[in-house]
Formats: structure tokens, C-alpha cells, sequence
């Protein structure tokens, strides 16, 4: 069985220890180090006398955050902002759809796959279904209802119903996260999960019968990724950290943004939210199985390559991944308020400089939603504690006085 998850158990819910806000995340310890010692000898030393143990350095963890991660999810959610941003500029600028195209074919996969990885130890244990309900199912119910009155206030539209089956908007990744989470365990029972959830995507990209609700399209489709994050090890990660792996990066995304640059006039961009299946898409029904896997195959190459340029140091924005829901929820209210408002009418906006601009005002207003003010102020949002709502579990409390 693998090892507890040293992050949370998806890309953006931050993380926690035992049902309280963690300031570091912790790293699997050496299997070596984690092995207790046999009963007869444990805590003594030669003579009957019990050994106490060297005190760690002032100003040092036994375990420590794994600043790789949270760089990428940090970046990741930048890229996320950005392309929204980037939206309402495709029609008028081929640049910003390339980009656009660029950034969706990859910065979502990114996400799930680090989900996944870090769901490899999630099993139906109580205190993992309880922070699944308080970290994931909650957020999903308050902002789900914030979203609809937003909408119902600044789109002007009162009569836009609340759906907990219909998510809008950002919502639909915390109700797929809470979906893919629950089918962790069967994922690690069956003999080649990859292939198999591969399959079932490209099922539903032919399926139009599969409707709205739940988002399944999104939930199936992105499927794959969340399966090959639960797949992998932390030798996988290595592999693509590699200074080759790095070089060979740049001649691959300069080759995507190329293509990127070409399709964009020809291509629906809608292909890249995998919420619709193909016959919907105004696409005969193979597209779907061929589009699908070309996307998978591609999207995993630009995967690959974001992972290789993340530098795994501490750096100033490193302590920002652990606020990626907090930006990812929260920057939406923008995004959707500029185009309910009309900020892009605005003519500057869609000269070069006003993009460039718009670019780095999306950059700085995610990176200030992710911070620990940010965070201070909506954590009983994102990550109530609910002890109210849940029954003691008296083995536990037993085992924890023990």
C-alpha cells in the first residue's frame, strides 16, 4: 500500500495534518526510518537504560514540504488565471489564441495528475473520507450557491437556478476531484487501470446521451490523467526533471505553440474542456475516439514538459502552492465579473500592450488570492474543521490518549 500522501490528496485543496491547516507538507520518510524498532528493545540502549532522542536542529522539520509540488501547482494556477484572461481576446488575436490553445491542451492535466498522485494512499479510512467531505464536498456546496447568486446578481439574470447537480463554471473540478477520489480503491485492484479509464474516456467523448449532470462528460473524460497521477512514483517525476529532459522541453512547446498558432483558426477550442462529447461538438462520432486520444497523447507530452521546467527549490512563490484553491475558487468572481461587466469592450485591452497587461494583472491578482491573508480570511470556507458533524470515533480517541 503506498505510503500516507505527504500533500493533500489533490492539486488545489490545501493540505492539512490531522484535521488541522498544515505549514509543511510532509515527505515520505526512508522505509529504513519509518520501520519501528522490535518491542524487547525499543527505547533502551545497552544496560536497561531507555535512550532519548537527539532533539532536531532549531528551526528544522522532520518532515518537510516538497517545494517541487508546490511550485507546480502554483504555477500551474497561474497559467490558469492567464488563460482565462486570455478568452474573450482569441476572436481578435491569433497570438492569444495560440496561447490559449497552448495552455488548456495541458495546465488542467497538470492539476489531475498531481491529484492523483497524491489520492494514491486515499482508501474509505474515516478521518479520509471526513477531510474528502470538509476539504472537497463543502467548498463544492458554498461556492456552487456563491457562483448562482453572483451570476443571478451581476448577469442580471434572478430566475438562474441553483443546481448541485449542474456545476458552473470552476465548481465542476471539486465535484469531479470528489468523485475520482472515491474510485481510488478500485483503481488499485484492476490489472491495467490506465488503458481502462483511457477506454472509458473515449466512451464518453461518443456519448451524447451522457447529459449535464454531474459534469460526467469532464469527470469521465479527464478520467485518464487522475488514473496515470495514482500510477505514478516519484522515480517517474525524477525522470522528467533531468537536465536533457529540461532542454528538450523548449524545442517541444516552441513546436506546440507553432501548431497551436495554425489550428487556431481551424480547430474548436471547445475540444480542450472535454465537456462536451463529439456529436455535440458538430463533429461525426469517430472524431470523438480519434480527438480524444490525440489530445491524451499530446496533452501528456506538455505534462511532461511543464513538470521539466518546475524548479524543485524553495523560491518566494513556493509557500503559495499550498493556497491554490483559495485562487483558483476565488479569482472566478474576476473572471466571470469582467465579462458580465464588459471590461473587454474596452479598446486598449486588445492592442499588444493591453494584452500583455491584462496577462500580468492575472498573474498578480491569482498570486495575492493564494496567500496566507487570503487564505486567514476564507479558510472557514475551504477547509471547515466540522467536528460537530461527524461522530467520535472512540478507537481512535483511545489510541490518540494512548
Amino acid at each position: 500500500m503506498p505510503q500516507e500522501s505527504p500533500h493533500r490528496a489533490d492539486a488545489l485543496v490545501p493540505e492539512r495534518a490531522g484535521g488541522a491547516t498544515a505549514t509543511t507538507t510532509r515527505a515520505p520518510a526512508p522505509a529504513a526510518a519509518a520501520a519501528p524498532a522490535p518491542a524487547s528493545h525499543r527505547g533502551r540502549a545497552k544496560g536497561g537504560r531507555r535512550r532519548t532522542a537527539a532533539p532536531a536542529p532549531a528551526g528544522t522539520s522532520a518532515k518537510s514540504r516538497d517545494a517541487f509540488f508546490d511550485n507546480a501547482k502554483y504555477l500551474a494556477i497561474v497559467l490558469v488565471a492567464m488563460g482565462h484572461s486570455w478568452e474573450p481576446l482569441r476572436d481578435g488575436s491569433r497570438t492569444a489564441a495560440a496561447f490559449y490553445i497552448t495552455v488548456y491542451a495541458f495546465h488542467m492535466p497538470a492539476f489531475i495528475i498531481i491529484s492523483g498522485y497524491f489520492s494514491r494512499s486515499f482508501d474509505m479510512r474515516k478521518d479520509r473520507l471526513q477531510r474528502l467531505v470538509t476539504g472537497v464536498a463543502v467548498p463544492y456546496i458554498l461556492f456552487e450557491v456563491a457562483y448562482t447568486l453572483f451570476k443571478r446578481w451581476a448577469d442580471d439574470d434572478p430566475h438562474y437556478p441553483i443546481s448541485l447537480t449542474d456545476p458552473w463554471y470552476l465548481t465542476w473540478f471539486l465535484l469531479a476531484l470528489f468523485i475520482w477520489r472515491l474510485t481510488t480503491p478500485l483503481w488499485k485492484i484492476v490489472r491495467w487501470p490506465v488503458p481502462l479509464a483511457l477506454a472509458i474516456a473515449v466512451l464518453a467523448s461518443v456519448s451524447p446521451d451522457i447529459g449535464d449532470d454531474l459534469d460526467l462528460q469532464r469527470v469521465l473524460q479527464f478520467l485518464p490523467f487522475f488514473v496515470i497521477g495514482l500510477s505514478l512514483r516519484p522515480e517517474h517525476f525524477k525522470l522528467v526533471r533531468r537536465k536533457k529532459a529540461r532542454i528538450l522541453a523548449v524545442p517541444v512547446f516552441a513546436g506546440a505553440l507553432v501548431f497551436a498558432y495554425w489550428a487556431a483558426p481551424r480547430m474548436n477550442a471547445a475540444w480542450f474542456y472535454h465537456r462536451d462529447a463529439a456529436q455535440e461538438l458538430g463533429a461525426p462520432w469517430w472524431s470523438g475516439a480519434v480527438m480524444t486520444l490525440a489530445m491524451f497523447g499530446c496533452s501528456l507530452v506538455l505534462v511532461a514538459c511543464f513538470f521539466a521546467w518546475i524548479p524543485g527549490r524553495t523560491m518566494w512563490c513556493t509557500a503559495l502552492g499550498a493556497g491554490t484553491l483559495y485562487g483558483y475558487l476565488l479569482h472566478g468572481f474576476l473572471a466571470k465579473g469582467s465579462r458580465f461587466g464588459n471590461w473587454y469592450d474596452t479598446p486598449w485591452v486588445h492592442t499588444p500592450w493591453g494584452m500583455v497587461l491584462i496577462t500580468l494583472f492575472a498573474g498578480t491578482v491569482i498570486t495575492v488570492l493564494c496567500t496566507p491573508p487570503v487564505q486567514r480570511a476564507f479558510r472557514w470556507a475551504m477547509e471547515p474543521k466540522m467536528t460537530w458533524a461527524f461522530q467520535k470515533d472512540p478507537v481512535g480517541a483511545a489510541r490518540s490518549r494512548n
